[in-house]
């Protein structure tokens, strides 16, 4: 459990903010070793502040393409340490930059954007692309259990990946976006111009207000090392 745990997940735009941070200052400094400390001391403070079922999704996923493309990298530069170093530092960054932003919840991004009067178009493609991804997820299972109810094989055999796996898959997909379109019709999203309102506004508190803060200071902490 976090220890600075409270009632409600990251500010969105903080999550986005230090997820960016993370992305830029990893990439940027990845032959460092101050960068493997900052990667480091990042994921423990992420933890920290309620991103631990993120960093338990994340870190095998880390572990497994993080380390082949470290060895790759170090044999392929005659086992040079510095190379794969700054592999790891790479995909650290990015696996870590991911944890904030799987943390932000779809609808909490489209309060935040609505409240910050951003275009409609933006704020609607906001939320329907975080909203997609959970749909995904939860089709491609429904589908490899119908698969695995009407005993129709393996998956990797290409007769049966696009006959029993691949045209129900689209099907479904297709019959979610008419339902997507006539839902948000019919719930009264416009791209127009026309006046709403926010019933459940984002708001900022200290820990989030912390959270950043302490991620600011590693990287000015590292870049000093």
């Amino acid at each position: 459990m976090a220890f600075f745990r409270h009632k409600r997940n990251l500010y969105p735009l903080i999550a986005i903010a230090s997820a960016l941070l993370i992305m830029v200052f990893g990439l940027v400094m990845a032959r460092t070793v101050a960068c493997s400390y900052f990667l480091l001391g990042a994921l423990a403070w992420v933890i920290l502040f309620g991103c631990y079922k993120q960093a338990l999704k994340a870190l095998p996923l880390f572990i497994l393409f993080g380390g082949v493309f470290t060895l790759i990298a170090y044999f392929s530069s005659e086992k040079n340490f510095d190379s794969a170093l700054a592999m790891t530092n790479r995909f650290g960054a990015v696996f870590l930059a991911v944890m904030p932003g799987m943390s932000i919840q779809a609808v909490a991004m489209t309060r935040n954007l609505s409240q910050l009067h951003t275009p409609r178009g933006i704020t609607l493609g906001m939320l329907i692309t975080m909203s997609f991804i959970p749909v995904l997820r939860a089709e491609i299972k429904r589908v490899r259990e119908a698969m695995k109810t009407r005993g129709a094989g393996s998956i990797f055999n290409p007769k049966i990946f696009y006959r029993a796996f691949l045209i129900p898959l689209v099907t479904r997909l297709v019959d979610i976006s008419d339902t997507l379109a006539l839902s948000i019709e019919t719930r009264g999203f416009t791209l127009g111009k026309s006046k709403y309102t926010v019933y459940k506004k984002e708001v900022i508190n200290v820990f989030d207000i912390l959270y950043l803060l302490g991620l600011i200071a590693g990287v000015a902490f590292a870049v000093v090392l």
